[in-house]
């Protein structure tokens, strides 16, 4: 088990744990909370060994494998697969111990190495790894995509993978869902809570919290209190704590005005002294119990719009996409994600838009918001209207060398909206308002936090007075107290809002309909969330066994390939794109697996090994070589036939 007994942490001056103790067992599942500050990734740095404590005792079981996400964004051009497969450091070790076994000459040696290889998952590693970036949100084309390719939050979701592949007792993760949509949310939920060793997890999201934690521990005033329980029955608890130190407050202050009372009446007097002197004592001795002072909550809200057109926006066939790049060469046609929608917004809804990574669920909110022109079809927009935006990649949209005053003074310039205004001071008392007093109105954006920057962006989205909110994604770096004000905001704001979010707790609250972008299309979601964290399992379980199905049918007929594939694929009858697109997938899976097996049967020859052993695995890299060339040359047929029915 982890201990801390008295520890005291430290960073710079700042005293972050004050003689805190605590127990953590083998196989509890963690939820670490705490304001922003308190002292949460101190602690991870604790656990992790990064620091030390100043007093005190702290001890982990120096057997226990450890496994957190890594905070640097990755620069290499390995593929996707291989980069999740080296996360697993136990199959790292046993492949350098082969490696050295070989190069030794020594037999008894190598044939450990072999069995240590086996034991280590070698045999199942790739699986392994491409379950979990499967789960994660990726597509089955990007398996073998090169690290590099990816945006930056693809590639926090492959770290995220690499960690998960990494055998361990002790599991670390920092606010694990920031980079996450709703159903890589909903697979992690389910993979953490099959997993065996001990997790401790930094996170916001309430719901996450419920769902894989069973102890809370909060970090607060330097000290460490443990609950039993997830986060909402945390949150029980403390307020009935609060409201009994709050009742020992009020008994304790009645209690001391007596004894003052008294004191203040009789000390003058000999007779009383003795008695009097005696509750001065008693006085000094009791335990002054501070009052319940928790610090003012940030509470919002969004003005009164100053006109509502209804309908709000009306889509008639309408299809969203991208353009051709600017360097595609002529007649390239447009990317189209979603096609033909035909839906009215009303004014005062409330909706929810569900669907899986990929879909285009942030396409639609960005043609909404002018972001993107429609490409196909119409979007007419209501008189009148005043969109509200918060775009995922909104914090990278500020300007990390301007202040929140220079923000909102731009801001005004650009566009007065009615009933604002735009004198500085007005400014500084609305910034006032988010928390930005003081002397952070004129630090440099760039020096905050990324909950600041995003209170920053829905202080200048509240200012512009919306009746539209366009909300993608707004909670990834809020806190749960901020996450709560933005709840109740929407609640109360009187406009429409359209809103994309993983945090399930913001779209129970907040919508009352929702959307699913699924299959080149948007309709109306019959159900709630919890159908819907239905309908995503299921549809990931349809595509785990569709991947199986696949590739044991694609074993099957490598295994029975007529000597003229090619022959036999120009005589199959004509299929519709959207089956030789499927058959394409499975054929590049394939071509995959084998890829892969043919590296790891070269590794193995490169290596000194026995006569009969090289015999044996050079007659299997010559099947595997065979079969190589069969999927390739189903690939060129394929992809001819697709390339003729599109024409």
């Amino acid at each position: 088990m982890i201990t801390l007994k008295g520890v005291t942490l430290r960073r710079s001056a700042k005293v972050l744990l004050d003689n805190a103790s605590v127990t953590l067992n083998p196989g509890e599942k963690i939820g670490l909370v705490g304001r922003n500050g308190a002292g949460k990734s101190t602690l991870f740095a604790l656990l992790n060994g990064t620091l030390h404590e100043d007093a005190g005792d702290f001890h982990r079981p120096p057997q226990w494998r450890m496994a957190q996400v890594a905070q640097d964004m990755p620069e290499t051009d390995q593929s996707a697969t291989d980069f999740v497969i080296e996360g697993d450091t136990a199959l790292r070790a046993a492949q350098d111990e082969v490696h050295a076994a070989e190069a030794s000459g020594d037999g008894e040696r190598m044939g450990n190495a072999y069995m240590a290889l086996h034991d280590a998952g070698a045999h199942d590693a790739q699986a392994r790894a491409q379950a979990l970036i499967l789960g994660l949100g990726f597509r089955t084309t990007e398996l073998n995509h090169p690290v590099n390719s990816f945006s930056g939050g693809w590639r926090m979701r492959l770290q995220l993978a690499r960690a998960l592949m990494c055998p361990s007792d002790l599991l670390l993760l920092d606010e694990p869902t920031n980079h996450l949509d709703l159903d890589a949310l909903v697979w992690l939920e389910a993979w953490l809570k099959r997993y065996a060793g001990t997790l401790v997890v930094i996170s916001h999201d309430r719901e996450f919290l419920d769902a894989i934690t069973d102890v809370t521990l909060h970090i607060e005033g330097g000290k460490l209190t443990r609950y039993s329980g997830n986060y909402s029955t945390f949150e029980e608890m403390r307020a009935q704590q609060m409201e009994l130190q709050q009742s020992a407050f009020e008994k304790q202050q009645d209690k001391i005005a007596h004894l003052q009372k008294f004191i203040a009446r009789f000390k003058a007097k000999a007779s009383k002294a003795k008695q009097a002197q005696s509750r001065v004592k008693a006085l000094d001795r009791m335990e002054k119990l501070a009052p319940v002072l928790a610090s003012a909550d940030f509470t919002f809200e969004f003005k009164e719009p100053a006109n509502l057109p209804n309908p709000m926006l009306a889509m008639e066939n309408a299809s969203f996409g991208y353009p051709p790049p600017e360097d595609a060469a002529p007649g390239t046609p447009p990317t189209v994600i979603v096609r033909n929608v035909s839906k009215s917004v009303m004014a005062g809804q409330r909706i929810g838009i569900l669907g899986a990574n990929g879909q285009g669920k942030s396409t639609l909110v960005k043609t909404v918001a002018r972001a993107l022109a429609p490409l196909g079809g119409t979007v007419q927009e209501g008189k009148g209207l005043n969109i509200g935006y918060f775009a995922q990649q909104e914090l990278d949209v500020l300007r990390p060398l301007d202040t929140p005053l220079e923000h909102m003074v731009r801001l005004a310039k650009e566009s007065l909206p009615a009933g604002a205004s735009g004198r500085e001071q007005d400014l500084r008392t609305f910034l006032g308002t988010f928390n930005f007093s003081g002397d952070m109105v004129k630090q440099p954006v760039g020096t905050m936090s990324g909950g600041e920057k995003a209170r920053l962006v829905l202080c200048m989205i509240v200012w512009q007075r919306p009746n539209l909110l366009l909300l993608d994604e707004p909670t990834n770096h809020l806190d749960l107290a901020t996450r709560e004000a933005l709840s109740v905001a929407l609640n109360e704001f009187e406009g429409t809002v359209m809103l994309v979010s993983h945090d399930r707790s913001l779209l129970r609250s907040v919508c009352d309909e929702f959307w699913l972008v699924s299959r080149g299309g948007v309709e109306p979601f019959d159900g709630d969330l919890d159908d819907y964290q239905r309908y995503l399992l299921d549809e990931a379980k349809r595509a785990r066994e569709s991947l199986k199905e696949a590739q044991k049918a694609a074993s099957v007929a490598t295994a029975a390939a007529p000597p003229a594939p090619a022959e036999a694929a120009k005589a199959a009858p004509k299929r519709i794109p959207g089956k030789l697109k499927h058959e394409l997938g499975r054929i590049e899976q394939a071509i995959l697996d084998l890829q892969a097996r043919k590296h790891a049967l070269e590794a193995r020859l490169s290596g000194t090994l026995p006569a009969l052993e090289i015999g044996r695995l050079g007659s299997e890299l010559q099947q595997v070589d065979a079969e190589l060339a069969v999927q390739e040359e189903q690939w060129l047929e394929v992809s001819e036939q697709i390339e003729a029915a599109t024409r």
